[in-house]
C-alpha cells in the first residue's frame, strides 16, 4: 500500500487535479447556513502539537477553497479531551454537514460516533490517524516508515558500537494508532541490536509527562547509562532532552523526534537533538482536502485516492499514503528551508548563528 515519495506527490497533485475540475464555479462566500453549498467539517485533536493549528489548519481551509469555491468549512479543536471531540461531532452531524474530516483524540473511543455520521449518510475522511468505524477514506503518511526511520537514524547516531546500547523508548499516545504504527516500526529496527532498558507510553503525547518519565528512566538507570533515546515525535523529544539537561546527563545521547517543529530544528542545530521526522505538510493537506470535497459532493473517492487501506470494520477505503523524510542537522536547508515550511530567519536564532553557518544555513 505504501506510495513512493515521488508517486504519492504526482498522485496528490493529479487527485487535487480531478476535483478541482469539477470545482464549483460560484465564489460564494463561507458563513454558515448557507443554502446548497457544500459544508465540510474539520475536527482537529489538540493545540498541543504545533502542527495543527499552526500548519494544518490553515492548509485544509486553503486547499479546500481551492477545490470548491463555495464549499463552506467549519473547524473545531478538541483540546486533547475525546468528550469534547465527540460533542463537536455530534454537532456537526446534526447540523448536517455533507462530509467530515476527522483527527481523532481517541480513534477507539470515537468509533461509535463515527458510526453515528455513517448512519446519517456523512463520510467520514480519516486524517493522518486512521479512525476507527466505517470511514469513508483516509490521508495519512505511511506510520510503520515513520518508526523505521527513526529506528535506523537512532543505531546510526550511536554509530557501529550500538549492539547492546541501552536505550529508553518514549512512546506516544497508545490510543493513537499512528503511535502504535511508530512504535511498530523502530522496533523493527531496534529489536535485537539495543537493550531497551526503559519503554513509556505517553498518554496525550504531553511534553510533561515525557519529562517525567525520563526523569524516573535516570533515576532508575544512571545519568551515564543511556545511550540513546527514542522519542516519538519533537514534543516528547523536548520533555526528555528538559529533563536529561536537569539531571546533567553530558553529553547528550542521540534523541529522535518527529514532525520538524521549528523548537526541533533548532535543537539539532543547538546538538541536543539528533533528527527528527518531516512529513511535508502541503501533500497531506491536499489528499485530505481532495478526498474531502470529492465526499462533500458524493462523487468516487477512488479517483482521488491511489492506494488502498484496511479498516477495523474489515474492509478497505480509498487511501493516500504518504513517505516521510528524516531531517537531520545536514538536511534541514534542503528540506523545510526549501519547501517554504520554516525561513533560515525563523529557524536561526542569534544563539544559533555559528551553528547554522556550519549547516550551511545563511
Amino acid at each position: 500500500m505504501k506510495a513512493c515519495a515521488r508517486g504519492a506527490v504526482v498522485a496528490v497533485t493529479a487527485a487535487v487535479a480531478a476535483v478541482a475540475l469539477a470545482a464549483c464555479g460560484d465564489s460564494g462566500g463561507s458563513d454558515s447556513g448557507g443554502g446548497d453549498h457544500p459544508r465540510i467539517g474539520v475536527l482537529l485533536p489538540d493545540s498541543t502539537t504545533a502542527r495543527w493549528e499552526t500548519n494544518d489548519r490553515p492548509m485544509l481551509n486553503r486547499q479546500i477553497k481551492e477545490l470548491c469555491a463555495d464549499c463552506e468549512v467549519e473547524h473545531a479543536n478538541a483540546k486533547n479531551d475525546v468528550a469534547i471531540q465527540q460533542a463537536q461531532m455530534e454537532s456537526m452531524i446534526a447540523d448536517g454537514v455533507d462530509a467530515i474530516l476527522l483527527v481523532a483524540v481517541d480513534s477507539k473511543a470515537l468509533r461509535p460516533t463515527v458510526t453515528k455520521a455513517d448512519q446519517a449518510g456523512i463520510p467520514v475522511i480519516a486524517y493522518d490517524r486512521l479512525a476507527e468505524g466505517p470511514i469513508s477514506g483516509y490521508a495519512s503518511f505511511d506510520g510503520e516508515e515513520v518508526g523505521r526511520l527513526q529506528g535506523k537514524a537512532l543505531l546510526r547516531a550511536m554509530s557501529d558500537g550500538a549492539m547492546g546500547d541501552r536505550i529508553v523508548m518514549m512512546n506516544g499516545d497508545p490510543s493513537d494508532p499512528n503511535a502504535v504504527s511508530f512504535k511498530k516500526g523502530a522496533l523493527s529496527e531496534l529489536e535485537g541490536k539495543v537493550e531497551i532498558s526503559k519503554a513509556y507510553d505517553t498518554r496525550q503525547w504531553r511534553t510533561e509527562v515525557a519529562n517525567m518519565n525520563m526523569s524516573g528512566a535516570i533515576s532508575a538507570l544512571g545519568a551515564g547509562n543511556i545511550d540513546g533515546v527514542y522519542a516519538a515525535n519533537d514534543g516528547l523529544a523536548a520533555g526528555s532532552i528538559s529533563a536529561l539537561k536537569a539531571n546533567k546527563v553530558d553529553p547528550l545521547p542521540p534523541v529522535t523526534g518527529q514532525d520538524a517543529e521549528l523548537g526541533a530544528l533548532r535543537r539539532i542545530l543547538a546538538g541536543e537533538q539528533y533528527m527528527t521526522v518531516y512529513k511535508p505538510f502541503e501533500p497531506e493537506a491536499s489528499a485530505g482536502a481532495a478526498l474531502a470535497v470529492a465526499a462533500a459532493r458524493g462523487e468516487s473517492l477512488d479517483r482521488v485516492a491511489p492506494d488502498r487501506v484496511r479498516t477495523s470494520t474489515g474492509g478497505t477505503v480509498p487511501a493516500v499514503l504518504l513517505t516521510p523524510i528524516t531531517i537531520t542537522v545536514d538536511t534541514i536547508d534542503d528540506t523545510v528551508v526549501k519547501d517554504g515550511v520554516y525561513t533560515i530567519q525563523q529557524i536561526c536564532t542569534p544563539q544559533l548563528d555559528a551553528a547554522c553557518a556550519r549547516a550551511g544555513l545563511t
